[in-house]
């Protein structure tokens, strides 16, 4: 398996909640990126983002350190109720989107995206966040 870094948005950003819980001592690099077509919405205490072309996301880029991949994936895929390709209990879906750093170089990346059914819900009933920046939401 490639081992792509991951593009996080919510509270895996550094500075929130689960960054600390989750990717504190496992990283070889973090750096500022941001998502392209793609849309924030409130979650209950997290975001989640849509694919949605003209608007970005605000977000890092996180390096998994020499050797904590395979673990680290395991672990953000059980944190974010990522069950598999398609899986009908998923809360998010696990894909591989461009991110782009700040001088404009895309990185391939992992990204938690919220799965088609929440999906759908949150273009009815959800609210965006303007921005795309989890940390600046009103």
């Amino acid at each position: 398996m490639t081992e792509l870094p991951f593009f996080v948005y919510g509270t895996l950003r550094p500075g929130e909640y689960n960054h600390d819980l989750f990717l504190r001592g496992r990283t070889a690099a973090e750096e500022p990126a941001r998502l392209p077509d793609a849309l924030l919405y409130e979650g209950p205490g997290y975001p989640y983002a849509v694919h949605h072309p003209g608007t970005s996301v605000t977000g890092w880029l996180i390096t998994a350190a020499p050797g904590a991949y395979e673990e680290l994936l395991a672990d953000l895929d059980r944190l974010e109720e990522y069950h598999g390709p398609g899986r009908p209990r998923n809360v998010y879906d696990r894909v591989p989107r461009d991110a782009h750093r700040h001088d404009g170089t895309p990185v391939r990346a992992w990204v938690y995206l919220a799965a088609p059914p929440v999906a759908r819900r949150l273009a009815e009933t959800g609210t965006a966040i303007p921005g795309g920046d989890w940390l600046h939401r009103t």
